[in-house]
């Protein structure tokens, strides 16, 4: 197999020129760790030709989703590109990654392959700025889960992490989504369940060192499970941004919630002096 990394297509989406001029690369990378090609999306905004480099918001699609998800199920995520001045990345995360390393599947790396691999080629092929202040990171439900368990245990990679009505305690779910085979089933291996939960994660956390925002309807099945974060993180005196709104874990609600996610990480990056 050759382990090239190639552009494989390129779409101008031209839905409205007064929306977005953005330009919209699909983009195949060959994972090392799991010996195979994984496809992105890679969003890049209008002015990309003309600036030096610009911050990176990478974006994970949920649970039976795909690369392509966020740019065809959610149409606002194509002109935040634009809007904000950075280039948006959508990484295919497999069919039920959960977006860690599995314990017991060796085929499934997924934060190996998001974190390293991906990262490491989207800094060597776009014009990005390659340091943690000018990388976030989050998602929709299972890359909700994704956006903060990367984010939280990749701080040296990550200045900013987030979550849109994401799985942040999969512990409650022991019969969804494909955990069984990514973690095994909780009454035996529930060690793998309590290691590769977020909720469990929030002691590597230290004040102020990264910028978190949680973002989740109030009609949601992961709403509990979010408040319970919310809650936790306030405990520890952990600064965050916590957004709830009558909503439920639908397209509609995501498209509007990748706007204000978009917005946080704009903000964090202007702060940290790396907008262009």
């Amino acid at each position: 197999m050759k382990k090239s990394l190639l552009i494989i297509s390129t779409f101008l989406f031209s839905f409205s020129s007064f929306i977005s001029a953005a330009k919209v690369d699909t983009v195949v990378t060959f994972s090392p760790s799991m010996n195979k090609n994984i496809k992105a999306v890679v969003i890049i905004p209008d002015t990309y030709e003309k600036a030096n480099s610009f911050p990176v918001f990478y974006l994970l699609h949920g649970f039976s989703g795909n690369y392509g998800s966020w740019v065809n199920d959610m149409p606002a995520t194509k002109s935040l590109a634009d809007t904000h001045q950075m280039i948006i990345v959508c990484p295919d995360g497999g069919f039920s990654s959960w977006y860690f390393d599995s314990p017991t599947d060796s085929t499934y790396k997924y934060e190996t392959y998001v974190t390293k691999e991906l990262i490491q080629w989207i800094d060597k092929n776009f014009k990005t700025i390659p340091k943690r202040e000018a990388r976030a990171i989050s998602g929709l439900s299972m890359g909700g889960h994704g956006g903060l368990y990367l984010g939280f245990r990749n701080q040296e990679i990550f200045g900013a992490c987030g979550s849109m009505s994401g799985g942040v305690d999969i512990r409650p779910f022991p019969n969804n989504w494909d955990l069984r085979k990514r973690l095994g089933t909780q009454s035996q291996h529930p060690e793998n369940w309590e290691k590769h939960t977020v909720m469990n994660l929030l002691h590597r956390l230290t004040p102020k060192s990264q910028k978190i925002i949680i973002d989740c309807g109030t009609e949601d099945f992961f709403y509990n499970v979010n408040l319970r974060l919310h809650k936790e993180l306030k405990y520890r005196n952990i600064p965050h941004d916590f957004i709830s709104r009558p909503g439920g874990h639908n397209g509609e609600y995501w498209n509007n919630a990748v706007k204000y996610q978009a917005l946080y990480f704009s903000e964090y990056f202007q702060n940290m002096g790396n907008k262009k």
